[in-house]
This record gives C-alpha cells, structure tokens and sequence, in this order.
C-alpha cells in the first residue's frame, strides 16, 4: 500500500510542447509596477509573443519600465482606457495594478475584445467577480486568474491525490499559513492602503492558501462563513519599515474564517502578514479513510513547505507514509503565462478559470464582510 502510494505520488509530466512562433500575439502590460516585472519576464522568453503596449497612472513610469527591461519601440499611455482605444491590435493583456482596480481594468479589456491574465486576487469584493465573470462571458474571451502554484508539482500532487480516493470522502480541512513579519511595502503603501489594496494579507497570500485546498477538492461551492480580520501589527509603527507608513495601514494583516462548503466539508482558514509565531498551522486535509498534512511555509512561494504525510491505517496498523517533495521542471511564473497565450492560440479553457476563482473571492468577500457584521452570514453568489 505505502509503495504503491509513493510510486503514483513520484508519477510527473514535465513535456515541452512546440511553440509555433509563425504567428505572434500582441501583448499590452496595465500597471507597470512590482508583479508586472515577472510577467515581463515570462512573455520576453516566449517566441510567440510581440510585446507592443503599456498604460501606468504614472508619467514617465511605464516608458522606464520597458527601457530597464531593453524592450523598444513600446507605445505607451497613462490609462488602460487609453491604450485600449488606440491599441486596436492587441491580442491580450496582462493586468498588474493594484487590487482596487483589477475588476475595472479586467472588465474594459474584455469589452473591447481582448483576452486577460489578470493578477491574483481576483480582485476586492464578490460583486466585481461577478461583473467580470459576466463580462468574460459576454466577449468569449480567455480570461485566466494569476495562481501559478497551481503549476508546482507538489500541489498536483495534493489534487491528484485526493481525487484518487485515497482519503475517502473530505469532511474538514485547515489550511492557511503566513509570515512572522511579512507586511509587504518594498515599492511603497499600494498594498496596504485601503484605496489602493482594498483587502490585505488575505487577498494578497490567502488566496494562494484557499486555491491549494480548494483546487485539490474540486472547488465546491462555499454556503457560509463567520469572519475575522484585524491589524494590530500594521497599525503599529514599530512593526513597519517606515514608522509612517503606520498611518496609512488599511486593510487586514490578519485573517481567518469557518467556512462550510457544499457536500458536508468544513473549511478552517487563517492568514498573516504579522503575527508573534512562525506559523499558523500547516494544512491537514481529513478525509474518511486517510488524512494529509501539508507543512506550512515561512512565506507562501508557490510549493509545500517540506515533506508532506499521510496518515493510513494499513492492515489495521496506524501508518504514516512521508511522501517525497517533487521537483518542478521550470519557472511557476513561466507555466502561468505559457499556458494562458496556449489557451488564446489553441482556442482551449482558460487554465485558471473564473468559474472556479470567484468562489475563492466570495470566501474572501465573506470573512471581511461577517468580520465587519460581527455574525456568520450566508455567501450567495449569482448567475453569471
């Protein structure tokens, strides 16, 4: 049994497919700060992409952006409205900005036609999801949310795992995790202002935490939640970089949520930016027949924080099997961008798809929303 549980948990697929660069799509980059630089990154290694556009509310930003990048002869403009009206040639675009604005960048791409990877958090509250998911409907378009992990072996690993039936049915799982001192404000305060960041540490990596967990089950639908949120450690000058930066601290450093799921499952969640410990907990994922321990990482990077276990009953003996940490063959970011411009040119699914996406948003819209009521509340989330 732990033999065959280790060999079908080393099985990987780590093919490269041929790229037809014959015919290259147009990129435009929307925001041209921190995140843009990874997926600049990602598109200058494809063939098969021409990079001809970019918008930042700032002047003279996007035009240093693509010059320290080496790229020339890049239009570009201080709106995505802008670049939208005069780029009618763009087959896609990444947007980069911050949280508050996804939904209005994401949703005049799609009406104009054009397909997006848009960052994760989806965006801020359960009603912009739904607007995109419309507007994505709408227009036909590729739109395919920013969770590369989901491209780490390892978190394969978990879903494969349990669609296998090796856990039986799942009826609880706690996940979560975070950093001891993490507040992310390297570039500035766009995280954690209100009207720019909107959420925090739980749109920022708890999203990453409920899509490993969410993913591996299937994405049931959440019922309902009861919610916490504060920000005791942002709102402290003497936890920041810069003491002022205090003053403008908006949004949660911590989160966490009971979540009830459709089919019976339970959902424990918790996220820190800050906290006094060095984890949360890891994840477990109790199913009836088996359960599985996901070690937490100090800073959510994309993989499992160490060998993961299952713990089985094998001819009546309480077993526990360690199995071996899978190497990923490839750049995560990479895997994101390739499988998004794969998905426009092959006519396929988005590979992170919206339909799966926004009910990680209404987990999200319903902790900060019950945490502000002080109550459980119901998620009711609309046809798209």
């Amino acid at each position: 049994m732990a033999e065959s549980i280790l060999d079908a948990y080393k099985h990987q697929h780590n093919t490269e497919a041929v790229i037809d660069a014959s015919k290259k799509l147009k990129i435009g980059i929307i925001g041209t700060g921190w995140i843009a630089d990874a997926h600049i990154k990602s598109y200058l290694k494809m063939p098969d992409v021409e990079i001809i556009a970019g918008a930042d509310l700032i002047p003279g930003k996007a035009d240093a952006f693509f010059e320290k990048h080496g790229i020339k002869n890049v239009r570009t403009y201080l709106s995505h409205t802008e670049m939208l009206e005069n780029e009618p040639e763009l087959d896609a675009v990444s947007v980069c900005t911050y949280n508050m604005t996804h939904a209005v960048c994401t949703i005049d791409s799609l009406n104009k036609g054009v397909n997006v990877l848009l960052e994760k958090p989806m965006c801020v509250t359960l009603d912009e999801a739904v607007e995109i998911c419309r507007a994505e409907k709408k227009s036909g378009k590729v739109l395919s949310i920013g969770f590369q992990p989901r491209f780490d072996e390892n978190m394969k690993m978990i879903k494969r795992l349990v669609e296998s039936g090796t856990l039986g049915d799942i009826y609880y799982i706690q996940t979560g995790g975070g950093r001891r001192r993490g507040i992310p404000t390297p570039f500035g305060t766009t995280f954690i202002e209100k009207e720019t960041g909107g959420i925090g540490a739980i749109g920022d990596i708890g999203c990453y935490s409920l899509d490993m967990v969410l993913n591996a089950i299937g994405y049931p639908k959440p019922l309902t939640v009861s919610g916490y949120k504060c920000d005791f450690f942002g709102k402290n000058p003497e936890y920041m970089p810069c003491p002022e930066y205090a003053e403008k601290f908006g949004v949660d450093d911590f989160a966490a949520g009971f979540v009830r799921l459709e089919g019976g499952i339970v959902l424990d969640f918790r996220i820190a930016w800050a906290m006094h410990v060095d984890t949360p907990g890891d994840t477990v994922i109790f199913g009836k027949k088996a359960a599985l321990r996901i070690p937490s990482t100090d800073c959510w990077n994309g993989t499992v924080g160490g060998n993961m276990v299952l713990y089985h009953d094998v001819c009546g003996t309480q077993t526990e099997t360690k199995l071996p940490i899978l190497e990923t063959k490839g750049n995560l970011f990479d895997m994101k961008v390739r499988s998004f411009l794969d998905a426009i040119k092959n006519g396929t699914p988005a590979p992170i798809p919206s339909s799966q996406i926004i009910y990680n948003q209404a987990i999200i819209d319903g902790i900060c929303r019950s945490a502000e009521l002080g109550h459980e509340i119901e998620i009711d989330i609309p046809e798209i």
